[in-house]
């Protein structure tokens, strides 16, 4: 039997917005004149006195230290990682201990939270850069498994995996990704879950997924002897439509996972489901990943579809962040769609899994209308066949109703996707109202060009 899992796991806290970006620091600026509990993540080199120096500066300037925890770096083996939890009324004195972990202890920031009022606005990234900040922020799995995992008692395979998480872990934006050398086992799974799926996919996945497929073949290494490599369906899907691949170690918070989509970074898994029960897998792998979700990502219209959810996610409340990793759920990872008169799955939990893939074309399931406002409501199981799919009359009209929910959500700026830069532009000032004006009247002019042209 095959197993429904979330990919998207529950919301953890995150930076919050309103901020002032310095290098490695995110700054959230106050929002009321009352005090403010702050959290930050430093590290510090190896050596006699650095500690004792940095809790100095915390003294010198007035702000209250409340807590605070150690641990080896596990980027660095020379330097120290501090967690500590500051009361501090000035903003002035906060920012001047900081600038004097940079300047005169050689301290590296990696993060800072302030905690949240009423209109601060949850941090974002504002680059595809930024994507590194929470890229190994992980909910589950990884190197470790639960002790219901089919791999939980087999060392070979645990080390394994841990081979896996070491590769996602070190990667940042822009290397190339590691290729991997599957071994004879893990083909075997791959072999066994490519052929039984690829019999469905001519009469049950939607047509968007059956014209890529071919070409995955012809210029990726999709085949049943062969587990394709990331770094090659990157490299293709950028070509396409500018989506790329980056490898994970594990499940990431709703937020993190949907803020990648918003740069078109889909965040994937590179190891496999244990060769035990080639059917089944806890959690989303490579067969997940490869055979559900790389096809469509691949199609631009899917890909637009993909991105706008993402770029819905940005800055949102902590309530709407659930409500969109809902929408995301029955749609991305289960959705069905019309195509003339049948139905058929684009969603990668279906296409990605034998047994829900027959199950969720017949008609035991419920099924109703694609609609952001009600689908963002529905509950659902993670560990069973949905009991009921939403159906998309296509992705256009589902992006259009996407818009139309990320319109309701709570935001005090509009934004934009920047694809030349590969960074969001916050509209919030008649400066970048000209700029957005400028880039509209332009693509405007074209269009008018080109129906002149035709006609």
């Amino acid at each position: 039997m095959d197993a429904a899992y979330k990919r998207i796991n529950r919301d953890n806290p995150t930076l919050d917005n309103g901020t002032q970006r310095r290098g490695s620091m995110y700054l959230e600026e106050e929002t009321s004149a009352k005090s403010g509990e702050v959290s930050c993540f430093f590290s510090l080199k190896e050596e006699v006195g650095a500690l004792a120096k940095a809790l100095r500066l915390f003294e010198e300037k007035g702000v209250n230290l409340k807590h605070i925890e150690s641990r080896p770096s596990r980027k660095n083996s020379q330097e120290f990682e501090f967690f500590i939890s500051v009361d501090t009324s000035s903003s002035k004195a906060l920012d001047e201990v900081i600038e004097g972990l940079r300047t005169e202890i050689s301290g590296h920031v990696h993060e800072l939270s302030r905690n949240k009022q009423k209109d601060t606005v949850p941090w974002f990234p504002n680059h595809i850069q930024d994507l590194d900040r929470f890229a190994n922020q992980i909910l589950s799995y990884g190197s470790e498994l639960d002790a219901d995992h089919p791999g939980f008692t087999d060392p070979v395979y645990r080390a394994r995996r841990k081979e896996f998480a070491d590769i996602a872990y070190s990667y940042r934006h822009g290397q190339v990704i590691p290729k991997v050398e599957y071994t004879a086992e893990e083909k075997e799974t791959w072999s066994t879950v490519f052929r039984e799926l690829k019999t469905l996919y001519p009469t049950h996945a939607c047509r968007e997924h059956n014209r890529v497929f071919p070409l995955l073949e012809k210029y990726c290494g999709y085949r049943q002897d062969n587990i394709p490599q990331l770094e090659d369906i990157s490299c293709y899907l950028q070509s396409c439509t500018g989506f790329r691949l980056r490898p994970v170690a594990g499940l990431l918070s709703s937020r993190d996972f949907l803020a990648g989509l918003a740069f078109r970074v889909f965040h994937s898994t590179q190891y496999i489901r244990h060769a035990s029960r080639p059917m089944y897998t806890p959690e989303p792998d490579i067969c997940h990943e490869l055979l559900g979700h790389v096809p469509l990502f691949a199609d631009p219209t899917f890909a637009q579809f993909s991105q706008e959810i993402g770029l819905a996610s940005l800055g949102a409340p902590d309530e709407y962040i659930e409500r969109l990793a809902t929408v995301y759920w029955f749609t991305v990872e289960f959705g069905l769609c019309k195509q003339g008169n049948e139905i058929r799955a684009y969603g990668a939990g279906l296409l990605s899994s034998f047994g829900e893939l027959q199950y969720c074309l017949t008609d035991k399931p419920q099924v109703q209308p694609f609609d952001p406002m009600k689908t963002s409501l529905q509950k659902y199981p993670v560990t069973e066949f949905q009991p009921m799919y939403f159906v998309a009359e296509s992705f256009d009209d589902a992006k259009e109703k996407v818009r139309k929910f990320a319109d309701t959500i709570p935001r005090p700026f509009s934004m934009r996707y920047n694809a030349y830069t590969q960074s969001i532009e916050v509209v919030n000032n008649t400066q970048q109202l000209r700029n957005l004006a400028d880039s509209i009247s332009g693509e405007i002019g074209i269009l008018c060009n080109a129906l002149r042209k035709m006609q």
